[in-house]
């Protein structure tokens, strides 16, 4: 009844059409991120009722969908979706669902609404990013200044002649990290090299820390929304100390300053991720969720 296609390069145009015309809160739901995690996620789409409905198959699990986008018929294309996904299995889940949706579409008769705490995205004000105001961003205001001090470095956009220094970055950091022993890691490392060798199809904006002419550090993201950029991905040597915070505070600088707000994302359940992104005090989470239908 529904015919699924694989994503690829080509689908940008109508992805971005979609999210235009209904822009999203939650960080999944970026053309970028579909494309560069579909090593591990697999996603597939399709048109119903108006809507952009997506569907991840990642290896080993039951498929999931995301909820629909667009300016159609919400709750008829979410329908069609728990259907689809009962060919599948017969506890269809739809995840990554933002608050606003679930309180504008959807029937509480129909599925079981769970909170997913590992999966809300932290969202910070820009402008304290940048700034790092206050004492209680006092310690990482010390990290950038001693970082500035200790070192002579070039902050740079990202530009094609930076892509090989860019990976080999990557690949020193999964060698450090062992990402081989980890399959967490390898999906991460298969998402960056793809993101990175894509960078002009994709069109997201990314900034470098250069020591010595040698890439250091490295973040890229872009628009989530009028009032929200979005970090896809954060890099740095873990040699040296202070790196993060200078990339953090560098990109936020160059490229978001006319931005409200910055979405970094989630922490997965990792602790020590949660206590990193909790320490620069986030503005507001955004909630997600998970619809689990039933027969």
């Amino acid at each position: 009844m529904w015919s699924l296609k694989s994503l690829t390069i080509e689908d940008k145009m109508i992805f971005d059409q979609f999210l235009h015309i209904d822009p999203p809160e939650a960080s999944e739901y970026t053309f970028t991120n579909l494309f560069m995690w579909r090593g591990k996620y697999h996603p597939s789409w399709t048109i119903i009722d108006d809507c952009l409905v997506i569907v991840m198959h990642p290896d080993g699990e039951a498929p999931f969908g995301l909820f629909p986008v667009g300016s159609g018929d919400k709750r008829s294309a979410l329908k069609s979706l728990k259907k689809m996904l009962l060919d599948y299995s017969d506890r269809p889940l739809i995840s990554r669902v933002e608050k606003r949706m679930i309180e504008s579409f959807v029937d509480n008769s129909e599925f079981v609404i769970r909170f997913d705490r590992n999966n809300c995205d932290y969202v910070y004000v820009s402008d304290h990013l940048i700034r790092l105001p206050g004492n209680r961003y006092h310690k990482k205001k010390n990290h950038l200044n001693r970082f500035k001090k200790k070192w002579s470095f070039e902050y740079v956009g990202f530009h094609e002649d930076l892509i090989k220094k860019l990976l080999q970055l990557q690949e020193d950091w999964c060698e450090y990290r062992e990402c081989n022993g980890s399959v967490d890691l390898n999906f991460e490392d298969s998402a960056v090299v793809e993101a990175l060798k894509n960078y002009q199809s994709l069109g997201f904006l990314g900034g470098a820390i250069l020591l010595d002419g040698k890439v250091e550090a490295f973040s890229f993201g872009e628009m989530l929304n009028p009032e929200t950029a979005v970090i896809h991905i954060e890099k740095a040597n873990p040699r040296i100390p202070e790196l993060y915070t200078a990339i953090n505070q560098m990109f936020a600088m160059n490229n978001w300053s006319e931005v409200k707000f910055i979405n970094r994302e989630q922490d997965l359940g990792l602790e020590g991720l949660r206590k990193a992104k909790e320490s620069y005090y986030p503005d507001h989470l955004v909630e997600k969720y998970v619809l689990e239908g039933s027969t």
